[in-house]
C-alpha cells in the first residue's frame, strides 16, 4: 500500500518544461544555406516565417516542386536561389477590414525548410517566400519558429542575442 501511495505521489508532481529563452522584437538571425545575415522581428502574431524574396518563381526536377528566387530588399544582391518546396501556404487577407462584405483573398506562397541560426542555437525552419520589400525587416519570425527555438519575445528589448555563432 505504501509503495501504491509513493507511485501515485511520483505520478502528481508537475512536469516542469525548460523556461523558455527571451529574445528582444529584433534579432540578427543567420541563413548559412543563403549566406546571410539578416534584422529579423520576431512576431508572435505570425505564424510562420517569412522571408522577402523576388522573381519567385516554383518549377520541377525529378518529380518534385522546387522554387527559384531572389532576395528582396534594397541592399539585396542578384543571386538566384534554388530550394526544394517543402509545402504551398495560403495566406488569406482582406483588402478592407471594415469593409462589410467578407471577401478575403487567397495569396499561395511557396514554404521551404531553411536552416537559421539565432544566437547558437540552430533549428531548421518553414519559411514562406514573399516580397517583403516595403516592410523594415526582411526575416518575419513567426510563432512556429518562435516555439522551434524555445523563444519567448520581450517586445521593449532589442538584439539581447548574440550576433549569430553557429
Amino acid at each position: 500500500m505504501k509503495l501504491l501511495l509513493a507511485s501515485l505521489a511520483l505520478v502528481a508532481l508537475p512536469v516542469m518544461a525548460a523556461e523558455p529563452t527571451l529574445y528582444g522584437r529584433y534579432e540578427y538571425i543567420q541563413l548559412p544555406e543563403i549566406g546571410e545575415t539578416f534584422k529579423a522581428k520576431m512576431d508572435t502574431g505570425a505564424l510562420t516565417a517569412s522571408l522577402s524574396a523576388r522573381d519567385i518563381q516554383t518549377f520541377t526536377r525529378d518529380g518534385d516542386d522546387w522554387v527559384h528566387f531572389r532576395l528582396g530588399g534594397k541592399d539585396a544582391s542578384n543571386k538566384v536561389y534554388e530550394h526544394k518546396v517543402s509545402r504551398i501556404s495560403k495566406i488569406k487577407s482582406r483588402a478592407d477590414e471594415d469593409d462589410d462584405k467578407d471577401e478575403a483573398t487567397v495569396a499561395k506562397r511557396p514554404v521551404i525548410d531553411l536552416e537559421m541560426c539565432l544566437g547558437d542555437v540552430k533549428r531548421t525552419v518553414e519559411v514562406n517566400l514573399t516580397d517583403r520589400s516595403s516592410f523594415n525587416y526582411p526575416l518575419l519570425i513567426g510563432a512556429k519558429a518562435l516555439r522551434e527555438f524555445g523563444a519567448a519575445v520581450n517586445p521593449a528589448r532589442r538584439y539581447t542575442a548574440d550576433k549569430p555563432d553557429c
